[in-house]
């Protein structure tokens, strides 16, 4: 069974990355967070586009950013002419360094994933998919050292293992692993190497059911990691784990309840705000952001946002001022990008390049401290690229009377 992520399906089949194999606590005092399509002042630079040295220029190959530090630099993946993957880092001058982790394999598909990038030292986690199709962990920290790892229960046949998707200041690591049933399981890596599984109450136990912990900023410098779960009847459920391994589950109202629809959680900011898409029973999506009290806001949608199946507005990442950047789906199932100030002004906007078929356009992942934001982009061929949306200059201070 396919796992409908959004913070993958978008553009990215489940059998393309690490998913080739693959009620409580609702709050009644929420709001309604208006978006102005007004663009925010002073406007960001023009967007640069970019692929890494050695990136496919065929259908489903090319380079995917998935995270960008407080410094700027950005980590991400690429395909290879041979569909084969590799890591990369980006500098803020725009100098690669491409790596690829110990054991990844050399076949279609197999090789070097990277899912996050800590804010810190700019280390890297993800996975590596072996010649046998196997994932295994891994980090690389900032001076190229790797550390491989597997969680205790992960499976060792194809499309089972290990995979980190995300890393904090301290050098933890939140991710999943997938047993040999092929249920998903959450973990956390201690900075020592100790690994916790755990999973969210109610996870189901059947194959493709279990608990996920998503890339590639749902994990705080403080250990809370967030993530949804697929009960037993094939439903999603987001969740937080605190830093002492304490769960709370819930769902944000207005979320659908069949197969496939359901709440989950694209990221965590250090104030503990989570940004929550969710589908509701027409299969559409929407979005939220939770408080630490458990108060939902949600948000209108997107202006251009469609209305159909697998439509709508997707909230991703969410920064330390409260910044969320996503992507909306319009009613041609193209998507675009948007990012929206804590006072909710939005800007919406599309990378150079990005195509306009269905399935094509530009998916943001992740935006820093300043609001500098990353992703990537299918063009009209189906290939990938890469984007850095500037953060805004700082404004000019005003001279001294």
């Amino acid at each position: 069974m396919k796992r409908t992520n959004i913070l993958r399906n978008t553009f990215i089949s489940v059998g393309v990355l690490f998913a080739l194999a693959q009620l409580e606590g609702a709050a009644t005092n929420d709001s309604l967070r208006y978006f102005s399509n007004t663009p925010s002042v002073p406007l960001s630079p023009p967007i640069i586009t970019f692929d890494a040295p050695g990136a496919g220029t065929g259908p489903f190959q090319g380079t995917l950013a998935f995270a960008v530090n407080q410094a700027g630099t950005i980590a991400g993946f690429f395909f290879d002419s041979n569909t084969v993957t590799h890591g990369f880092v980006r500098g803020t001058d725009g100098i690669f360094i491409t790596f690829d982790a110990p054991g990844g394999g050399t076949g279609p598909y197999q090789g070097t994933y990277v899912e996050a990038m800590d804010d810190a030292a700019g280390a890297t986690t993800g996975n590596t998919k072996d010649s046998n199709d196997v994932f295994h962990g891994y980090m690389r920290n900032a001076s190229g050292t790797f550390t491989t790892f597997d969680a205790p229960g992960a499976g060792t046949g194809p499309f089972e293992g290990t995979a980190g998707e995300n890393i904090n200041a301290s050098g933890m690591i939140s991710g999943y692993y997938i047993d040999s049933s092929n249920v998903y399981h959450g973990f956390v890596r201690d900075p020592n190497g100790t690994i916790t599984p755990f999973n969210a109450p109610g996870a189901g136990t059947g194959p493709g059911q279990g608990t996920f912990v998503n890339p590639a900023e749902c994990l705080t410098d403080a250990g809370a990691t967030v993530g949804d779960y697929l009960d037993n009847n094939n439903v999603y459920h987001a969740f937080l784990r605190a830093p002492d391994g304490i769960i709370t589950v819930f769902d944000v109202p207005g979320a659908g309840t069949d197969p496939g629809q359901g709440t989950q959680a694209s990221g965590i900011n250090a104030a503990g705000t989570i940004t929550t898409p969710y589908i509701d029973s027409n299969n559409v999506w929407h979005s939220a952001e939770r408080v630490p009290d458990g108060t939902f806001t949600f948000f209108n949608d997107v202006p251009g946002a469609g209305t159909g199946t697998g439509q709508g507005t997707v909230v991703g990442n969410i920064n330390a001022s409260g910044a969320i950047t996503g992507w909306y789906i319009d009613s041609s199932d193209v998507s675009h990008g948007f990012l929206v100030t804590p006072n909710g002004i939005i800007t919406t906007f599309d990378a150079p390049g990005a195509g306009t078929g269905p399935g094509q356009g530009t998916t943001p992942y992740c935006n820093n401290a300043r609001d500098a934001v990353t992703g990537f982009y299918v063009d009209s061929n189906n290939t990938w690229h890469s984007f850095l949306r500037p953060a805004a200059p700082k404004p000019t201070p005003r001279p001294r009377p």
